[in-house]
């Protein structure tokens, strides 16, 4: 995208060049124009939270599935949710301009009197490099991948939750030997964060690939 606006750039600034100096836009003209471009830019570039695919167990009927459904649909960022009543499954999207709360979707769940057995993202990047301990923001989210070799994101890419209360003991214990940092058990910004991660005791989400 970054080389896309830049190549737009400079051909409408070899157009300008080229016409009559009293056909060029006025100074104004052109700052409302290179303003625009730099929004595009900004607005496609910007890494956000497109779904969640939950699982969630306990559930032992119908009326299991209803009831963790009443419970999600009740969040003020959720838009829609779609149940698989055999997976025990639930896919959610987002209000526009919302911001998901990873943990109120799991409060919901266990309010309902359920657990959560997955919870994966799926998230539209831009071209972020990641690796194991990379902490990245996404829609205002601080992510900490784990067990992850480096690579480029682009897209939509599915990530996988493995805090507490979204993965069995098992699994977070798993999960725990990629990283030596603190933030891991506590879930919270610890002094093994930098401060362009966030301040000390915010919430840090860790995913996997």
């Amino acid at each position: 995208m970054c080389t896309l606006v830049f190549l737009v750039v400079n051909i409408f600034c070899a157009v300008r060049r080229s016409l009559p100096h009293f056909l060029w836009l006025n100074n104004n003209s052109m700052k409302k124009i290179f303003f625009l471009i730099a929004l595009l830019w900004g607005i496609q570039g910007f890494s956000q939270v497109q779904q969640v695919n939950l699982t969630a167990s306990g559930l032992t009927c119908s009326m299991c599935s209803k009831a963790i459904y009443k419970a999600l649909t009740a969040l003020s960022f959720v838009k829609q949710v779609q149940p698989d009543i055999e997976r025990s499954s639930y896919a959610i999207t987002f209000k526009e301009n919302a911001q998901p709360d990873f943990d109120a979707i799991a409060n919901a769940v266990t309010g309902a009197g359920f657990s959560v057995a997955k919870l994966q993202a799926t998230i539209n990047f831009s071209g972020e490099q990641v690796q194991n301990d990379t902490h990245l923001k996404v829609n205002n989210e601080t992510f900490h991948f784990l067990h992850v070799s480096e690579r480029k994101l682009n897209g939509a890419t599915t990530v996988t939750l493995v805090d507490k209360n979204f993965v069995t003991a098992k699994e977070f214990k798993k999960y725990s030997q990629y990283t030596t940092m603190k933030c891991y058990p506590t879930g919270v910004m610890e002094s093994c964060c930098t401060k362009k991660d966030g301040k000390a005791g915010e919430r840090i989400y860790h995913v996997t690939i």
